[in-house]
């Protein structure tokens, strides 16, 4: 896709930053691809196993960390498992025997892992958890991610701005009516963002649900009510259909906004909405809804009115940070962190490197995704990845 090829620019752009500038992940690793550093590194293999590619980031990311890495000299051995739990932890064990130096794991389920990283561990293996945080294991020597906290404040914050009830930055308007009706989805409940970004939505929502501003008419208000299994969407859609049926009358009369923390729900959803009749649009009646990752079918619903928002995790920079951090651990220093306190996997707290996010609307596409080369122009019309 064109797209890896700009995460690929993306890469070299922040590598190039690190090393000039000492920023990011290094901790002092050479960043930089000298022939000398890529002979050294000829013979060494990171393995990099990724969840699925039903989801067009998770093929651009493991695209783009195999080029970075494979620029700096090293073997890589990229694996993805199609959302099967046992197909990922039999690539991750077939890595490890293949004779692996480093992982790179994005893992389907954060808690089914402990048994592969201890074996990683006893043979010396550094271990980077990429963007999902693996749970339940003393063997997890590095986290990139985004800021997820802040992912889910952000959510929060473009639904209240969509319905009106605060500006972009989250200060109240004053001028709202009490009452108005909104749904919440949470993402699956086996990976450790998923309660992040519930949380930070929460912590968020709860002054404008407490006055009485917001009401989720269905009680259904815990992560596990709410969680959608696998991020599916097509689960996010019979959620919804239940919800329209059993508590808005079949017809999503009174119903003001939906909280979703991913594109592919928030997609999911509208579906539902649109199929009793809401909308098309928003300015149709559609409910605001939220989402997460500018994948491009819904930066389309964007800028046509269909869909509120979306979050924008640049991943390119994620990607380079992987690669950052890999050459500290393979050069035998360690990666610089910016958090050691809020990445916590029930056995020790992670240390991490967190990127920041920035919310898209339909007036900020251009700048954000087009200009940014994220996305063509052409693209967003269309909304199919070219």
């Amino acid at each position: 896709m064109r797209r890896i090829g700009m995460a690929i620019v993306g890469i070299a752009t922040a590598l190039a930053l690190a090393a000039c500038g000492g920023t990011g992940a290094g901790g002092g690793a050479p960043t930089g691809g000298s022939t000398a550093n890529n002979q050294a590194a000829g013979d060494t293999l990171v393995g990099v196993a990724m969840p699925t590619q039903t989801s067009e980031r998770w093929i651009a990311d493991g695209n783009a960390v195999k080029k970075g890495l494979t620029d700096a000299g090293y073997k890589v051995d990229l694996q993805y498992a199609n959302d099967d739990i046992p197909t990922q932890t039999q690539q991750i064990d077939a890595m490890i025997t293949a004779g692996a130096k480093l992982l790179i794991i994005a893992a389907i389920d954060g808690t089914a892992l402990t048994s592969q990283l201890q074996n990683a561990a006893s043979k010396g293996i550094k271990v980077i958890a990429y963007d999902r945080l693996i749970r339940d294991s003393e063997n997890v020597d590095f986290y990139v991610s985004f800021d997820n906290y802040k992912v889910g404040v952000a959510q929060a914050t473009a639904l209240l701005y969509g319905m009106g009830i605060t500006d972009r930055d989250g200060k109240a308007t004053g001028s709202a009516p009490k009452g108005q009706n909104i749904e919440m989805f949470a993402g699956s409940l086996d990976d450790n963002n998923a309660h992040f970004f519930w949380n930070g939505a929460q912590d968020t929502l709860k002054p404008f649900i407490d006055d009485g501003t917001l009401v989720v008419k269905s009680k259904q208000t815990t992560i596990e009510q709410a969680a959608t299994l696998r991020w599916l969407q097509e689960t996010a859609q019979k959620r919804m259909e239940d919800l329209l049926t059993s508590t808005y009358g079949g017809k999503g009369t009174g119903l003001k906004g939906v909280l979703s923390p991913y594109d592919g729900i928030s997609r999911g959803i509208i579906t539902a909405l649109q199929g009793v009749g809401m909308g098309p649009t928003i300015k149709e009646g559609l409910p605001i809804v939220t989402g997460q990752d500018a994948e491009i079918a819904s930066v389309k619903l964007i800028a046509d009115g269909v869909q509120s928002s979306t979050i924008f995790k640049d991943t390119r920079k994620l990607a380079a940070q992987a690669v950052t951090a890999s050459q500290a651990f393979l050069s035998g220093k360690t990666p610089e962190p910016n958090n050691t306190k809020d990445y916590d996997n029930g056995k020790k707290i992670v240390p991490s490197y967190l990127l920041e996010v920035d919310t898209v609307y339909a007036d900020t596409i251009q700048a954000m995704l087009i200009d940014s080369g994220y996305w063509t122009a052409d693209e967003v019309k269309s909304g199919v990845a070219k």
